[in-house]
């Protein structure tokens, strides 16, 4: 098992940042990809960021230029810049493993003035 504990959300302004953090535990080594999803309130949930172990990193086209993903050793990070109120979503960690794929419990991001 893969145990995801994030931290970093909040209450921000528009056009401010946030970064996000995100710890993994467990059986750590199976990792093979960690990322950020977002679900904003009467919407699916989606893809914010992914990166691999071996450095490919993909991103929605909402974010780019704005978010930035990055990864050390079993953490996961998401440096989010310029924030719009679309941003607003509970965001989730996700890690993908050879033993399956784990959320950690959201961290809520609201984006308003």
């Amino acid at each position: 098992q893969v145990q995801l504990v994030e931290s970093g959300g909040g209450l921000v302004q528009p056009g401010g940042s946030l970064r996000l953090s995100c710890a993994a535990s467990g059986s750590i080594y199976r990792i093979y990809a960690m990322g950020w999803y977002r679900q904003a309130p009467g919407k699916q949930r989606e893809l914010v960021a992914t990166g691999t172990n071996g450095g490919i990193i993909n991103y929605a086209d909402s974010v780019k230029g704005r978010f930035t993903i990055s990864r050390d050793n079993a953490k996961v990070y998401l440096q989010m810049n310029s924030l719009k109120p679309d941003d607003t979503a509970v965001y989730y960690c996700n890690a993908r493993s050879t033993i399956g794929s784990f959320w950690g419990q959201g961290t809520q991001v609201t984006v308003s003035s």
